[in-house]
């Protein structure tokens, strides 16, 4: 790869990692609302891509074979329950996670 192509590359990578970040300012700026349909995306769009998350998570277990998706259904108690007690969703998903990992490696060999 020659040194223009480097920086064309990297001009490119720039450009669609930067423009996505900055277009909403330049599009609606202070003061100038954005569509209707957008703000209820903005609402409803986190939520849909975390039910995603959980229903591509859970796609993969099986219950009629061995270990019968227990190791993911107290991961997902475990989140829930941290969730709903500390409303801290890093702390949640990191707990599930962890305690996920410490199942499959050590009790549900």
């Amino acid at each position: 790869m020659s040194e223009k192509e480097v920086y064309i590359t990297v001009l490119l990578i720039l450009a669609v990692t930067v423009l996505p970040r900055f277009l909403p300012f330049i599009v609606f700026p202070e003061g100038k609302k954005p569509p209707k349909f957008l703000s209820t995306l903005g609402t409803t769009l986190p939520y849909a891509v975390i039910g995603a998350l959980v229903v591509y998570c859970f796609k993969g277990v099986s219950v009629t074979a061995y270990p019968h998706g227990i190791p993911e259904l107290i991961a997902l108690a475990v989140i829930v329950v941290l969730h709903m007690w500390r409303h801290n969703t890093l702390l949640s998903m990191a707990a599930g996670t962890v305690a996920y990992m410490l199942l499959v490696q050590f009790v549900f060999v």
